[in-house]
Order: C-alpha cells, then structure tokens, then sequence
C-alpha cells in the first residue's frame, strides 16, 4: 500500500466513489456517425474506443490531442498519433482513423475534431465522445455547447472506481483529478465554456469535503 494511500480516509473513498458515479453519463451506445476519442494520459481511451470500433458502433474514428504536461513524457509524439498507433494495433483499420494532433484542452479536442470531420467530407449527425470514465460529463457539456446541431453520446472503459485507480496507479491523483473536473463542470459553464450540468447537493458536499482534505492539485485558480 502506497503512502497516498494510506493518507485517503475511508469516507474520502465514499466521497470520491460518489464523484466518480456523477461524472459518468451512463449513456446507453449505440449505433453512431463518428467516434472522438479525447486525448489524455489514459490509454485506455483508445483501447475502448478500437473496442466499440470492432463491435460495429460507427465507421469513423477521430483522436484528437498534442500534448500537455502530464502527457509529454508518456506520449511524446502527441497523445492523438499515440493513440491512433494503439488502435491500429488493436486491430482498427488505419483508414477509419482520422487525426487531430493540435487541440491542447477539450473545448479545442471539440472544434479541431469538428474541423477534421469537415474536412474529410463528413457531417454527422450523431457523435460519441469517448474519454476517461471521470471525464464524460465534462466533455459532454462541452460538446453540447460548441456542437450543438448534433446528438452527444459518451463512453468510457468500463470500470469499477477501485479498478481504475489501481490502473493509474496513484490514489491521491485520481481523487485529485475528479475533483478538478467536477470544479470545471461547475466553472465552465460561467466562462462560455460549456452547458450547466446540475450538480446534487450530496456530491457537491463530497466535493467541497475532499478539497478541505487537500485533494487540490488540479483546481484551477
């Protein structure tokens, strides 16, 4: 057991369950135009979008995403060319893939991709946005307010809160990362960034108990 851990309290684990269940869409998927797959540090959004992929959900596949600094090092060409590579090795033809290798924040992950399908010739009507399991309700709303001619569906990997964290590896920056993203479902919205997202009051008061613990790494001033 890992020093960050240790120092996650049992009702800190409840809260951050709470969280990490209001972040997902639970979105039905289904038969769809295109898929997006958001750049980040989880390669797992690649591995579930080439799975979806092969399942016959869509024929096209977007990645989009440059770099960032939690990213630099694990995908130095960029985390669209890296997950492009992943998916081809997962079986995904490389000509179903499109690429979007610029967008450094998901409101850019949106409009760079938008353009991208433009491009090619593609207008869809129905687009499903895959990301990290924390990330959906974020993207969600985001698209929602930069796309909003079309329907938004989301997908993530599925996995229990416990097995994601083992996956990254570093409990204290999970809890970290769905705070800072709950923290942008609430802010965005004010900035123009995205649609408001109604927030309950028992993960509200998770959230605001979990920053009073420090879970503060990825707040945005």
């Amino acid at each position: 057991m890992s020093d960050n851990q240790q120092s996650i309290t049992e009702d800190q684990w409840r809260q951050a369950k709470l969280i990490w269940d209001y972040h997902q869409m639970h979105h039905e998927v289904r038969p769809i135009d295109v898929a997006v797959g958001l750049g980040s540090h989880d390669l797992g959004v690649a591995t579930h979008a080439a799975e979806l992929y092969r399942s016959g959900l869509f024929p096209t596949l977007v990645f989009t995403g440059g770099n960032s600094p939690t990213t630099a090092k694990v995908f130095p060409r960029g985390e669209a060319v890296h997950f492009r590579e992943h998916a081809i090795d997962l079986g995904v033809p490389a000509d179903a893939i499109l690429l979007e290798p610029d967008a450094g924040n998901t409101g850019q992950n949106i409009t760079f991709s938008r353009a991208v399908l433009a491009a090619a010739g593609i207008t869809p009507s129905t687009v499903l946005l895959v990301s990290k399991p924390y990330m959906e309700r974020r993207s969600f709303a985001t698209a929602r307010k930069l796309w909003p001619d079309v329907e938004i569906l989301c997908a993530s990997e599925p996995l229990e809160f416990d097995d994601y964290v083992k996956s990254i590896g570093d409990e204290k920056l999970v809890l970290d990362m769905l705070v800072g993203d709950l923290q942008r479902v609430i802010e965005y919205p004010k900035l123009g960034f995205a649609i408001e997202q109604e927030v309950p009051k028992d993960v509200h008061a998770a959230y605001e108990s979990l920053i009073h613990g420090g879970f503060t790494s990825r707040l945005i001033s």
